[in-house]
């Protein structure tokens, strides 16, 4: 099995920034892609940003330009530095592994990013 504990979230002034961490414990072995989804009040969960085992990377269109994932195998931990943070940014963010064969192994618990003035 595969843990995940998100940290970083809160509450930050738009055209600010934030840094999320996702650490991975447990059967890191079996992780091949990992990801960050958010969800914001009354909508559904979107993928935001994923990070192949490879370092391949994948943004929405929303983000790009203004977020960066990244992942530091040796401390199994998966970042989101996000830049110029904008209202519609706010949401609870989760990470997520995946495994080879797109199976998804564990979420994280979320935290809690708002951008407000």
């Amino acid at each position: 099995q595969v843990q995940l504990v998100e940290s970083g979230g809160g509450l930050v002034q738009p055209g600010g920034s934030l840094r999320l961490s996702c650490a991975a414990s447990g059967s890191i072995v079996s992780i091949y892609t990992m990801g960050w989804h958010r969800q914001a009040p009354g909508k559904q969960r979107e993928l935001v940003a994923a990070i192949a085992i490879g370092g391949s990377t994948n943004y929405v269109d929303s983000v790009k330009g203004r977020f960066t994932i990244s992942r530091d195998n040796a401390k199994n931990t998966m970042y989101l530095q996000m830049n110029n943070l904008k209202p519609e940014d706010t949401a609870v963010y989760y990470c997520n592994a995946v495994g080879r064969y797109g199976d998804i192994l564990s979420w994280g618990q979320g935290t809690r990013v708002t951008v407000s003035s």
